[in-house]
């Protein structure tokens, strides 16, 4: 497998990074380090504090005082607004930059990582236009002979904790910070130990942009010590996790001591429903693209493939063909189509989770195995027929693999796309508009895309049923989840 150098990036002129608190760049207080590596080769690319309690409180501290300050607090919506729109004008600037770092930290493609950066980019335009449009509500209230003038405030919850994940770095911290700065409030950024080089940068920008010292805060280290401290930390008001089910069930625990408020966008093991009458061509490609992009590390990705009885050997054989068609390759190859996983443990996970599915019945169609030796690569891989009990068919597996069942009617097929105890995305592939709105009633989703996949908004909701999460981020809701409501009561008489 050929290598291709990455382009320049900030790594190289600095490969150890720092921290950003209060407006200024600091190392841990402890001086220990974090390596940092390039998921397509394994090289190690940089270093960045090991973060821990002490770090997250001066941070926290930060965040607090910047909260209280009027240079943050005393901002109309129309001067937040103008910083949001500026952060999304700089990032659209460096955009090769972002990108660069967002392939070399995480192997995600470029073309796919300067996506990302854009989407994040329109993040900031979305929300900057809610900076002013964050209303009260009057009402009248009492009975006569007393009169009263009443109405309501809604206020930003205060600091803001943001725990992220490896997957979509860039992004995954854009959809917490615009909603959050937009309603005024402050935050402490913990990105993923193994992919924090974006959120560094992003720091830089918007301080560029006009955010005052404080108000941004980004602490680097392990989940179990600066994402635990951050969790727990009583003067923190809100938490906005993305990543595993089991680990946000930890913060909601680690939450609970002042009761603050959580938002949680967590794991996925999505449906996807293919019907007989639709264009089975365009709906192989889009299963396909719906789990192999990014190499499967989505957390919508489509990974469960029902499809109706009298269609599956043909759509399993033309999206096995899809699989072998694939280029794989490093973040940078201009070629590559499907790039590494984040690391030799992620490695580890996926292939032995294919061999479970392997063992408990399931045909390995196509791919299976570990590409070459410089990176953490795994081939493409369709599955068929697994037991219904087995683990690929139950656990998240977060790899560029795929597993087909057949269906014969419309409620079997209900029942199966629901047999999980997650519900973030669901896809719907039909020509019969009947089916297509049915099913996405019946579907308990948060997201179900019917004949396509892999679609967002900035504008739309994201988030999950049962156990793929709490609260919504994007669109008006994004918004309301760092607004808190107060009502006032005057007598007039």
């Amino acid at each position: 497998m050929a290598t291709v150098q990455p382009l320049k990036s900030s790594i190289d002129r600095q490969p150890e990074q720092l921290m950003l608190i209060d407006g200024e760049r600091v190392r841990a207080g402890s001086g220990n380090t974090i390596n940092v590596f390039d998921p397509s080769t394994g090289r190690l690319i940089g270093t960045v504090p090991d973060g821990a309690q002490a770090d997250i409180e001066r941070a926290v501290a930060a965040a607090s005082r910047a909260f209280r300050s009027p240079e943050w607090s005393g901002l109309s919506g129309q001067a937040r607004a103008r910083i949001l729109w500026r952060t999304a004008d700089l990032m659209e600037q460096n955009i090769e930059e972002l990108a660069n770092l967002e392939a070399l930290n995480s192997g995600m493609i470029v073309p796919m990582a300067q996506d990302m950066v854009q989407f994040s980019a329109e993040l900031f335009r979305y929300f900057a236009g809610w900076c002013t449009k964050i209303y009260g509500l009057t009402a009248e209230i009492g009975a006569a002979p007393s009169q009263f003038h009443a109405y309501t405030l809604r206020e930003p919850v205060g600091v803001c904790g943001f725990i992220l994940p490896w997957n979509v770095p860039i992004p995954a911290a854009c959809l917490k910070l615009a909603p959050a700065l937009a309603a005024g409030c402050t935050a402490v950024i913990k990105p993923a130990e193994e992919t924090p080089l974006t959120a560094l940068r992003l720091g830089e920008l918007m301080h560029e942009a006009g955010v005052p010292a404080g108000v941004i805060n980004i602490v680097t280290g392990f989940g179990h010590t600066a994402g635990a401290a951050l969790a727990a930390n009583e003067n923190v008001a809100k938490i906005a996790f993305t990543g595993s089910t089991e680990v946000g069930k930890l913060i909601v625990q680690a939450a609970a001591g002042n009761l603050k408020k959580v938002t949680l966008e967590l794991g996925g093991k999505s449906p996807v429903v293919v019907f007989a009458d639709c264009d089975l061509e365009r709906a192989i490609a889009g299963v396909a693209g719906g789990v192999f992009t990014h190499a499967g590390q989505l957390c919508i990705a489509g990974s469960r493939l029902l499809v109706e009885r009298k269609s599956f050997d043909q759509v399993v054989s033309g999206l096995a063909g899809a699989a072998k068609s694939l280029k794989i390759g490093g973040a940078f190859d201009p070629q590559t189509q499907v790039g590494p996983l984040i690391s030799e443990k992620q490695l580890q996970r996926v292939t032995g989770l294919i061999q479970s599915g392997a063992d408990q019945g399931a045909e390995v169609v196509t791919g299976g195995k570990r590409c070459g030796t410089g990176g953490y690569f795994v081939e493409p891989t369709v599955l068929a027929n697994p037991r219904t009990d087995a683990r690929v068919l139950k656990e998240e597996i977060f790899g560029p693999v795929i597993t087909a069942l057949p269906f014969d009617d419309i409620e079997e097929v209900t029942q199966e796309a629901n047999r999980t105890e997650y519900g973030l995305a669901a896809a719907v592939w039909t020509r019969d508009l009947n089916k297509a709105h049915t099913m996405a009633r019946r579907i308990q989703s948060g997201i179900v895309w019917i004949n396509c996949q892999l679609m967002a908004d900035p504008s739309l909701p994201l988030g999950g049923y049962k156990q793929s999460g709490w609260g919504r981020e994007c669109g008006p809701e994004g918004l309301d989840a760092y607004l808190q409501s107060k009502a006032v009561i005057a007598m007039v008489s």
